[in-house]
């Protein structure tokens, strides 16, 4: 089995592919005055989870959610298919988004062009009066030894004030700041956990790999709970 699809067949049939809960699509939604009749996308959408908030929480919304891997699609597709027309999901990458969208919402996938970059290349896709709502890893003031090895393997992160500085960079303002830190991750962590001791039992050699990469991260997020976190922001060109 190769790297990618060990992967992907841990990451298969999970409600979410990152931390986060609906309360926090409902305070992005709140601090951006998204109107009831938006358009908004939902870039990185994974499974769909937080595209379905959207549809609930704003039932006159124009929804387009993006993302790259086909069977990610599918799963939201078929999660939001209940909300008709309003509601599309389609593959593709979210460097190339278009629009016009009253918000564009990224949860925990920013960091793969780069919060600067990425906004920078977002701001032709908004609509007048528009906003961006990201998550992005994020280290507290004095981080313990297990965040730090949490976040080994992605050198750019940093404190709440180098956030900040790169949205300062892509000539945004910042309307709001929240972290996204406890129980968003339990809600990752426990489904996750549950399909690693269902894939366990005979795994091939490639799969075990990843499993064990994967029960290594959730301890480590155990040891240090509170360290641990994503900065959501609320963000909108200058």
């Amino acid at each position: 089995m190769t790297p990618d699809a060990a992967f992907f067949a841990l990451h298969r049939d999970l409600p979410r592919e990152g931390p986060g809960q609906a309360e926090d699509v409902h305070w992005a939604l709140y601090t951006a005055a998204v109107p009831q009749d938006a358009r908004i996308c939902d870039l990185a959408c994974g499974p769909g989870a937080d595209t379905r908030t959207l549809a609930k929480a704003r039932p006159r919304a124009r929804i387009t959610a993006i993302d790259l891997q086909p069977h990610f699609v599918a799963a939201a597709q078929a999660l939001v298919a209940p909300y008709g027309e309003r509601v599309q999901v389609h593959q593709g990458d979210m460097a190339d988004v278009t629009g016009p969208y009253d918000l564009i919402w990224c949860a925990g996938g920013l960091y793969f062009l780069g919060v600067t970059e990425g906004l920078r290349r977002w701001r032709g896709a908004l609509a007048p009066g528009g906003h961006v709502a990201f998550s992005e890893p994020c280290l507290p003031p004095r981080p313990s030894q297990s965040a730090v090895d949490f976040w080994a393997d992605y050198p750019a992160i940093s404190g709440i004030e180098g956030i900040r500085a790169r949205v300062e960079a892509a000539d945004y303002q910042i309307l709001g700041e929240r972290m996204v830190i406890g129980g968003a991750w339990s809600d990752y962590y426990g489904p996750l956990s549950r399909r690693i001791a269902l894939l366990r039992p005979g795994a091939p050699a490639g799969l075990s790999r990843v499993l064990d990469e994967a029960e290594t991260e959730i301890a480590r997020w155990q040891a240090a709970p509170d360290d641990i976190a994503y900065a959501l922001l609320v963000v909108a060109p200058k």
